[in-house]
């Protein structure tokens, strides 16, 4: 599963097929294929970017999104609320609530992560989270967590101690290189984490 997974830069990340998932399209090369399904963590621009979304959009493309993601399109998307879940052919995805305790991401703007099932694993994508309490009910092969300092998400620390907890397979950093964060940053979350937990770094693909 881990081959499939290609970081394209910040918090934009594509799984490849099939399905062919784009998360939090962002300055993005067009493709040659539509993707199967897109998802959004919220509205703000570097997460929901109509232009980004309209160069993967196909007519049967599966946009979703939170509401506030919904309403920044303008355009009919498949509106999740935390904990709801939709089958799109073969593979599962479940919203997973996304809050800081800063105000960069209150809860009430209901921002989701979500838990990608396909082919026998599941993929957790952080969004833009601190380590909220509801985590403790995810579980997952594959963490994708954002490590960026300064940007109202979890720190490197407690991002180590929460993987250490759920014991994913492999950790893949975001958000970091773009707006903030480096290979330091990376480099720290690797020797906190436990053995056992492998953190893997794809080279960014436009």
């Amino acid at each position: 599963m881990i081959e499939r997974i290609q970081w394209l830069g910040h918090g934009s990340f594509r799984i490849q097929g099939p399905p062919l998932i784009y998360i939090n399209p962002w300055r993005i090369a067009r493709s040659a294929f539509h993707a199967d399904i897109i998802l959004l963590s919220n509205d703000q621009y570097d997460h929901c970017s109509p232009a980004d979304i309209d160069k993967l959009r196909g007519p049967h493309t599966a946009v979703i999104g939170n509401p506030a993601a919904a309403l920044a399109l303008g355009t009919p998307i498949t509106v999740l609320r935390p904990w709801q879940s939709i089958n799109v052919g073969l593979t599962r995805i479940t919203a997973v609530p996304a809050y800081t305790f800063t105000p960069h991401h209150p809860v009430s703007k209901n921002e989701l992560g979500y838990i990608i099932s396909l082919d026998y694993y599941d993929i957790y994508y952080a969004g833009p989270t601190d380590v909220i309490p509801e985590l403790k009910h995810v579980q997952a092969d594959l963490a994708i967590v954002p490590i960026a300092l300064g940007q109202g998400t979890m720190s490197i620390d407690d991002a180590a101690s929460y993987l250490n907890t759920m014991r994913p397979r492999w950790v893949v950093p975001s958000h970091w290189g773009t707006l903030n964060g480096t290979q330091l940053d990376v480099q720290m979350l690797e020797n906190a984490l436990d053995e056992g937990i492998s953190v893997v770094v794809h080279e960014t693909v436009r």
